[in-house]
């Protein structure tokens, strides 16, 4: 059974999304959307769209379009998703999924009400060696410390630093470091050991009230008695290494996002490489389980699901309250 997506956005990721699709024989691109006509247009042609899209309601209107990926700036992931969902689609909403709970809350309902698919587009969840992490967790435990980061020098700092207004730095778009990128290793942390007990934080706040870095410190005092802490930057580059460390040795990984180079280190000096081969791509896997779960008819992911999508976004909310970065979203 083919499933036709129409996809919203044509930035990069968008890019990934269908070359990670397309190899998943059940996927075709039918529709780009764009508010430009001549990018979507030029998109369209990149990609062998078959139709192009300058209004949300035509798009929705459109019965051969079965599901939406929707990779447009953070601030209209929820007004967007609920407009297709309410005209029958299923959605994969990029990450963070909305900008706040209330709004997540709507989306959930809206999923609900039209009986279709709402998944978090959250890639690291899918990709296997974070799986093998995942279920090597006894082989060290007990556990006592995660550590991540994810620092990377934007492309768009130096235009910031020059008096530009890129969506990367805007708070109007709902971003900002932790949103962007520190998403990653917080999802990581959440998914391995659910709701922190606590949550502090700290963070270098840009003239624009987006954060450009930070930390966040999650404790786990009740549940695992462990401690996890989440780095991440916009405004520098970092190793980009994470570690989970149990009294009986560590797992360590490259990047939290794609969690390669992944190796078990045992307290007696044994050293097992953990790492399995994985797709270049590494957004195959979540496409994959997407369309797995239209097939299934299953609105809700059992990997990425709602309650996962919810906790995170109300850890975000947390660090955002204290470090005072208001989105406008926040307010309507």
């Amino acid at each position: 059974m083919k499933v036709k997506f129409a996809v919203i956005g044509t930035s990069k990721i968008t890019k990934m999304f269908i070359e990670a699709a397309k190899q998943d024989q059940r996927f075709e691109l039918h529709a780009v959307y764009s508010r430009g006509k001549e990018t979507a247009q030029a998109f369209a042609k990149d990609h062998n769209a078959a139709h192009v899209f300058t209004d949300l309601s035509a798009l929705g209107q459109c019965q051969e379009i079965d599901a939406v990926y929707i990779a447009s700036p953070n601030s209209y992931h929820a007004q967007q998703a609920i407009q297709m969902m309410n005209a029958g689609k299923h959605v994969l909403c990029e990450k963070p999924i909305a900008v706040n709970s209330n709004e997540f809350q709507a989306m959930v309902t809206s999923a609900k009400q039209n009986n279709v698919c709402l998944m978090e587009a959250m890639l690291s969840s899918f990709v296997p060696n974070f799986l093998t992490i995942k279920n090597s967790l006894d082989k060290i435990s007990p556990l006592r410390k995660f550590t991540a980061s994810f620092c990377q020098y934007s492309s768009r700092y130096p235009a910031y630093l020059h008096g530009d207004n890129p969506n990367t730095f805007n708070l109007a778009f709902a971003n900002g470091s932790l949103v962007d990128i520190g998403i990653y290793p917080l999802y990581a942390a959440i998914s391995l050991f659910g709701e922190p007990d606590n949550v502090q934080s700290q963070c270098t706040k840009l003239a624009s009230g987006v954060d450009g870095c930070g930390d966040v410190l999650l404790s786990y005092e009740k549940s695992w008695q462990l401690q996890a802490v989440i780095s991440h930057s916009k405004v520098s580059s970092g190793e980009n290494i994470g570690e989970l460390q149990g009294e009986n040795g560590r797992i360590v990984w490259q990047h939290s996002s794609e969690f390669n180079q992944v190796k078990l280190l045992l307290n007696d000096g044994e050293e097992q490489t953990l790492s399995v081969e994985q797709n270049s791509n590494k957004m195959v896997y979540e496409c994959q389980h997407f369309l797995d779960l239209i097939a299934a008819k299953r609105i809700e992911s059992p990997v990425n699901s709602w309650q996962l999508s919810l906790l995170v976004l109300q850890v975000l909310e947390q660090v955002r309250a204290q470090q005072s970065i208001v989105y406008p979203n926040d307010n309507v």
